[in-house]
């Protein structure tokens, strides 16, 4: 029998599903143990999802497995978005190599030790009652600006590579720029002495994420400016997915950067907020004119963006010589 041909929804399922395939080995050839701590993650957002289910304690108004599977959860996705981006790299793979594995030993203590302050039903981050949780929070402090320079590095002196698509370095060096940003959120958290603002941590929050509907929560900007690593290089795939006649070629590394710039901006928007002791879900009207702004004037940009992106290029035709 002759043999069949695929249809426009076989052939789409068949690109979706090579391109998952592809990705998931870049992973695995980028950087090993990153992977595989990931894999681990993984399997610990499991087993917090079960202590969910089957462990009743609340801790500062939340169940008490939901933050270790939060965390687990975050860090195994960082993780796999820096294995990816690693397995890009053309030159400078032995100190991607290095700095990968302080990366996944830095995230692995991380989210041990969380984990570990939860079994005992004790706070992980902001916990000086006894000497032992001053100084697991001291470590956890130690590795998490670890992390921060090990990625510093990575975004300024490793991940350079020609051959890649200029959209997708542009998308990762802006991802891995504002996440860095996100994370020194972290250290406003460290001198403000917790997450929220004009309120006690540990007050009434939003389903799932916990942030604070009462006051300030500098977790907001701290959980967006983290996973701009994965957002930015997403939109890129996006862009990069989209026929040319729909949206021209030289568009769209415009349109990566100006996402990468109106991330920052949102990401500052978010970080003032929240320093105003103002809630996520309450903006007040400077909050919500400044997102209005910032709404409006990333739309415009990225119409004038596509449009010249669509202009005909003007070619000057010279005389003949006489």
């Amino acid at each position: 029998m002759p043999k069949l041909a695929s249809t426009p929804v076989e052939g789409s399922v068949h690109r979706v599903r090579s391109g998952a395939s592809s990705v998931l080995t870049g992973v695995r050839r980028g950087h090993p143990a990153l992977f595989w701590f990931a894999v681990a993650a993984g399997g610990l957002v499991v087993a917090a999802a079960v202590g969910l289910v089957v462990d009743d304690r609340v801790l500062l108004g939340a169940p008490l497995w939901l933050k270790p599977l939060k965390f687990a959860l975050s860090f195994g996705i960082y993780a796999l978005a820096l294995a990816w981006m690693l397995s890009l790299v053309d030159g400078g793979r032995r100190t991607g190599a290095v700095l990968g594995w302080i990366v996944a030993v830095g995230s692995a203590a991380e989210v041990g030790i969380i984990f570990a302050q939860a079994a005992r039903g004790v706070r992980s981050h902001f916990n000086e009652d006894t000497d032992i949780d001053a100084l697991l929070f001291s470590i956890m402090g130690m590795t998490v600006a670890v992390i921060w320079l090990a990625t510093a590095w990575l975004a300024v002196g490793v991940l350079r590579r020609p051959g890649v698509d200029p959209v997708v370095t542009s998308s990762i060096r802006l991802g891995l720029s504002v996440a860095l940003l996100g994370m020194l959120v972290g250290v406003v958290m460290s001198v403000n002495g917790g997450h929220a603002v004009g309120v006690a941590d540990g007050g009434p929050g939003l389903a799932v994420f916990g942030w604070s509907t009462a006051g300030g929560d500098l977790r907001v900007a701290h959980f967006v400016g983290m996973h701009a690593l994965q957002v930015l290089p997403l939109l890129a795939a996006v862009l990069l997915a989209v026929p040319r006649r729909t949206l021209p070629t030289g568009a769209r590394l415009p349109l990566v950067r100006l996402a990468g710039a109106a991330y920052l901006v949102l990401l500052g928007l978010l970080t003032w907020q929240a320093l105003r002791g103002q809630p996520l879900t309450a903006p007040d009207g400077a909050t919500l004119a400044v997102l209005g702004a910032l709404l409006v004037a990333v739309g415009a940009a990225a119409v004038v963006i596509v449009r010249r992106g669509r202009a005909p290029v003007s070619r000057t035709v010279r005389a003949p010589a006489r």
